[in-house]
């Protein structure tokens, strides 16, 4: 009882730690690809937060099976360096017996990364889906920043407005510069409010301003002043959300039979089993032979997971296009696995091997 509980305030510490520090940096990789995101133009910044959740519940069943993976290494790693084991192998217990505690700590994870994997992350696909689609319906001036430039590439415009009126929707010093247009028009007014017609039409109506039309290069500039100058507000688009495999249910994707659907199922399950194997095949992979190096065994552990993940992406494309049954598909990284992982436990319990014979009693010469 002692033991358990010293492990698994240990795997308790290790995991939160690891946990932490991978979502940090997946944390950070998102913020830098949605802040380019933005700062391109291709999203708005009210939708920063949002995504940043989306994306980050999409990648997460992957990354607790990391964290397990590395947690039972890492701290089992320690045990043999510690001289830990040498004392647990002396007391007569063998290294199989450490399989049930850590697949009492384990089972949280396996059972949060089976919900992520076959629930959470395709409804967060979906949702995120739908986010973008409505950002995208929006219409141009919902968009606009008081103090920035906007670009809007569908109207090609760019546009500033210095500060706007909360109580009686008034802009003040609206400028508007046209892009990608053979003759360039720049407006200018130090006041706009907008204006709904009967029909629902929207214009934008500017007062006391200036327009500016020519082309760039040539003097063929004009120039006019205007007292009040409406432009229509173009209706924003709205587009039908197009169904994609990752974002469809899991039992959609059963119910369906086609191999893309059956390639993504494959995925959705073999994330959970893989937790699952690394799991176990941290606990043969954990000891530590001085003569080869400290950190060997982290070395092949990390192989040995690359080689694993790989595998599942060549597998699931190669059931996307029908050249391979799904049961086989499974059978095959997985099966594989566990045969290492039974290999890898035979050997590491057994004192002797076929390599390292057990001595052989000597006759004793007579004097």
């Amino acid at each position: 009882m002692i033991f358990r509980r010293s492990l698994i305030r240990e795997l308790t510490i290790n995991a939160t730690g690891l946990f932490l520090v991978a979502f940090a940096i997946l944390f950070t990789n998102l913020v830098l690809r949605l802040l380019g995101r933005a700062a391109s133009g291709q999203l708005d910044a009210e939708g920063l937060l949002p995504m940043l959740g989306f994306y980050a519940l999409q990648y997460l069943h992957v990354l607790l099976a990391i964290t397990l993976f590395l947690t039972v290494l890492l701290s089992l790693t320690r045990a043999y360096r510690d001289s830990e084991m040498i004392v647990w192998f002396s007391a007569g217990q063998p290294l199989i017996a450490w399989e049930r505690p850590l697949i009492g700590f384990a089972a949280p994870f396996l059972l949060a990364i089976v919900v992520l994997s076959l629930f959470l992350t395709p409804w967060a696909q979906q949702q995120r889906l739908q986010y973008e689609k409505q950002l995208e319906s929006r219409d141009d001036l919902s968009m606009l920043a008081p103090g920035l430039f906007r670009e809007f590439k569908h109207v090609g415009l760019v546009v500033y407005i210095e500060s706007i009126n909360p109580f009686t929707g008034t802009i003040k010093n609206v400028f508007l510069q046209s892009i990608d247009k053979p003759r360039s028009e720049t407006l200018s007014a130090q006041s706009a409010i907008i204006e709904t017609l009967p029909n629902g039409d929207r214009f934008l109506v500017m007062s006391q301003g200036i327009r500016n039309v020519g082309t760039p290069g040539k003097a063929d500039y004009q120039i006019v002043e205007f007292e009040q100058l409406g432009r229509r507000i173009e209706p924003a688009a709205t587009e039908a959300i197009e169904p994609t495999i990752r974002a469809a249910p899991t039992l959609a994707l059963i119910k369906s039979g086609e191999a893309p659907e059956i390639a993504e199922l494959f995925w959705r399950f073999s994330i959970p089993i893989m937790a699952l194997m690394l799991t176990l095949m941290a606990l043969p992979l954990s000891y530590v032979n001085p003569r080869m190096g400290r950190s060997f065994n982290l070395l092949v552990a990390v192989l040995l997971y690359l080689i694993y993940s790989n595998s599942l992406n060549v597998i699931q494309s190669l059931i996307a296009q029908e050249k391979l049954p799904f049961w086989l598909g499974m059978l095959l990284p997985h099966g594989t696995a566990a045969l290492l992982t039974a290999l890898l436990l035979h050997h590491r319990s057994r004192i002797y091997t076929f390599w390292r014979r057990p001595p052989t009693d000597t006759p004793s010469s007579v004097s």
